[in-house]
């Protein structure tokens, strides 16, 4: 479809970044310009990007209008790309500008392209031959004329890089100033995967009777864990490759993404694009502008990598869709799972929304025939489902200040004995979630926030898990002075580490939590040395629930299997469920057959019932009668509302007075609650009030909810935040 183009001088629409929560009128710049164009443009006494948005709505004084400076070098924003974020921002309130920074923000899209120097073969020939010359100059004869980056030859051909320089000087090299904004490496759809079972076959051909039909679907890939749902949908990506369109691939944690480019190089002789905070600047550029120009096939990115400007989107691939990260909690507030059925509908492309225990929302629109299912229902090769028991350590004899029972530590001393390793899961950051003095009952907590500090042994510090503040392990109780009398109540994974080495001292015991990297690189690396056998114990949140396979695992332990079972969310049934089922896959993906231990005080708990019978329909037919009943989601709709002031008494008026001007909301027969504290009620020295929203399912929430907000005005030093579909409560 064209673009509408406008002529120089034309009235012309131009949505900027600048906090306006409006398009701005502009006369078209010299040459003219066309919708979606990127234009620079006057702003005061600035100059300023923005989008031509169509034509210019004329309600400002003509006289007044200023022209658009010029039209940038970059490839113009797609009508169904203007579209998607349209309904993005009507959907979860956010203004357009914002939306815009959201799909922009790529840093130097309008700078020149950057240059590096690449390396290829010369006319000239060493004074003297060696044989690390020779290797270096036989790899760029065998590439015929390709260019390398300086450590990439030096790699390949095994010599240091003193040796090519040496070859420049002669002239046998020659060094050439090339741009980085380049197109990635083509993948090769036709290269053979990996041999499909019968039920891996059949998916994947349904799969690709999706991509060959051109048009909207969505499709729920449910396997349990180890089933084989990446080499199926890989079969998905390469049809679309084949048919001449892109692809996405969200997964929900950097970590993963290593062992998964690893995967799709094999699978396509090519590394794809990546998109995620691990990404450097330079490449989050190159990113952007080669999406836009076709220049990239496959990207692989975290969930804001939905909003790149892809050029014929075919297929979007959410991995893990369950997962909770998805949710963007601060900013524009969206789900990217939500977010990627809404662009493909646009974009005439498939989904895949892949996950071994999907969410209560996919499920049921599976049921409500919305959406498609394939299911795999057993492992890929000889690897079979770990068997799941449960501890009650209601009967387990636990010394004081232990949390590994008797049960658990005979089970983990049978896999060192047969060279297996063991997982101790427990989903608790840290050493000890509250450090108490016994002297006078004081819980050390965080000074900018209503939340305790947890102790970070290993990293011999205090920090809030809210704010990210940290302080040194007083050594006196900073409130009655008294010294020895701090002491640290209940266990995080450091903790389970620390006890772990004690049971079992000739171990290699290793834990994986996210504050104990520096960099997601870090992170990955250690991965991939546990996955090789670098540790017999591995101790961990749930970042190794996360798709992680480490062959050589055979036991699951999980601590603490009721922690998640606490509290008034929603939610806390399913994430349990999730959770559990989740991590206890990580167990016997290979040859030996694995076990999955559960201690649990209640092991009676029909959550708890449902994760070891393996019943997950029966769980989910259960859940959402639950939901149904109490008219929440995935049945009704609700929004959460969060008011945020330095000055308390001013959040708390300013909720008063929009729950006494609820009549929007009564008018769309919705309920309001609130306000009351949040339950952490101070966050980074902002005091928070919450009010919540519940409506029918078909009730017109945001319009209604506009035009509550809107009859405030709320002051210039308090915030207020209104999430659509809310996943946390906090």
């Amino acid at each position: 479809m064209t673009s509408p183009r406008f002529e120089e001088g034309a009235l012309i629409g131009v949505l900027t970044t600048q906090p306006l929560d409006r398009v701005l009128d502009y006369r078209a710049p010299r040459g003219g310009c066309a919708a979606g164009d990127h234009v620079e443009v006057p702003f005061g006494p600035r100059k300023v990007t923005g989008v031509v948005w169509g034509q210019g709505a004329g309600d400002y004084d003509p006289a007044k209008v200023k022209s658009a400076i010029r039209v940038l070098d970059l490839p113009p924003m797609r009508a169904p790309m203007r579209e998607f974020l349209g309904r993005v921002a009507d959907y979860t309130l956010t203004p357009m500008p914002a939306m815009l920074r959201l799909a922009t923000r790529a840093p130097g899209l309008t700078d020149p392209p950057g240059m590096r120097k690449i390396y290829r073969r010369g006319h000239g020939q060493p004074a003297r031959m060696t044989p690390a010359r020779a290797r270096v100059l036989d790899l760029l004869e065998e590439h015929d004329g390709l260019g390398f980056m300086l450590g990439e030859l030096a790699d390949l051909a095994g010599v240091g890089s003193s040796v090519v320089k040496g070859l420049v000087a002669s002239g046998a090299v020659a060094e050439e100033e090339a741009p980085r904004d380049v197109p990635y490496p083509p993948l090769d759809p036709d290269m053979a995967g990996k041999a499909l079972t019968t039920d891996q076959e059949l998916a994947a051909a349904r799969l690709r009777e999706g991509i060959a039909a051109g048009r909207y679907g969505t499709t729920l890939l449910k396997g349990v864990t180890g089933s084989g749902k990446t080499e199926v949908y890989l079969e998905a990506v390469a049809a679309c490759l084949k048919a001449g369109r892109q692809a996405l691939v969200l997964l929900p944690e950097i970590a993963l993404t290593a062992e998964f480019l690893t995967r799709v190089e094999a699978r396509f002789g090519a590394k794809p694009a990546e998109w995620h905070s691990g990404v450097t600047t330079t490449e989050r550029r190159r990113c952007w502008k080669m999406v836009a120009e076709n220049g990239a096939q496959l990207v692989v990115g975290a969930r804001s990598a939905l909003f790149l400007p892809f050029h014929d989107l075919g297929l979007i691939v959410v991995d893990e869709e369950h997962d909770t990260s998805y949710k963007q909690e601060d900013g524009v507030l969206y789900n990217a799972r939500d977010m990627a059925v809404l662009r493909a509908s646009l974009e005439k492309a498939q989904v895949v929304l892949a996950s071994a225990t999907p969410s209560l929302e996919s499920w049921v629109n599976v049921q409500q025939g919305k959406y498609a299912r394939l299911d795999l229902e057993s492992r890929y090769g000889p690897a079979v489902m770990p068997e799941m028991r449960a501890i009650d350590m209601r009967t387990e004899e636990v010394p004081s200040g232990s949390w590994i029972s008797p049960a658990l530590k005979g089970a983990v001393m049978q896999r060192l004995e047969r060279g297996e390793q063991s997982l101790l899961f427990l989903n608790r950051r840290g050493y000890a979630p509250l450090t108490l003095c016994r002297a006078c009952g004081h819980q050390i907590g965080c000074k900018h926030c209503d939340a305790r500090m947890v102790e970070h042994r290993f990293l011999k510090r205090l920090m809030c898990h809210q704010c990210g503040e940290t302080a040194p392990m007083p050594e006196t109780c900073p409130n009655c002075e008294v010294a020895g009398k701090l002491a640290a109540v209940g266990p995080g994974v450091e903790r389970i580490t620390e006890e772990a080495q004690a049971l079992f001292p000739d171990a290699r015991v290793t834990v994986l939590s996210s504050d104990l990297f520096g960099s997601a690189r870090a992170l990955k690396t250690r991965i991939l040395e546990i996955a090789e056998g670098a540790a017999d114990i591995v101790v961990g949140t749930q970042l190794v629930a996360k798709g992680h396979n480490f062959p050589k695992l055979t036991l699951v332990g999980v601590i603490d299997s009721d922690l998640g079972l606490q509290g008034s969310d929603l939610r806390a049934a399913e994430r349990t469920f999730q959770l559990m089922r989740q991590v206890a896959g990580r167990a016997g993906r290979a040859e030996a057959r694995g076990t999955a231990l559960l201690q649990s005080f209640q092991p009676e708990h029909p959550v708890i019932r449902a994760i070891l019978s393996g019943d997950e329909e029966g769980f989910w037919a259960a859940e959402a009668a639950a939901r149904r009943a109490a008219g929440v989601p995935p049945y009704g709709r609700m929004a959460g509302i969060v008011i945020s002031s330095p000055d308390m008494q001013q959040a708390f008026d300013l909720g008063n007075r929009l729950a006494r001007l609820d009549a929007p909301l009564r008018r769309i027969g919705a309920q309001l609650f609130g306000p009351a504290p949040a339950p952490i009620a101070r966050v980074r020295g902002r005091h928070r009030v919450r009010l919540l929203v519940k409506a029918e399912k078909t009730a017109p929430l945001q319009s209604a909810l506009a035009e509550w907000a809107a009859q405030v005005r709320v002051p210039a030093n308090a915030r207020l935040a209104i999430d659509i579909d809310p996943q946390s409560f906090l």
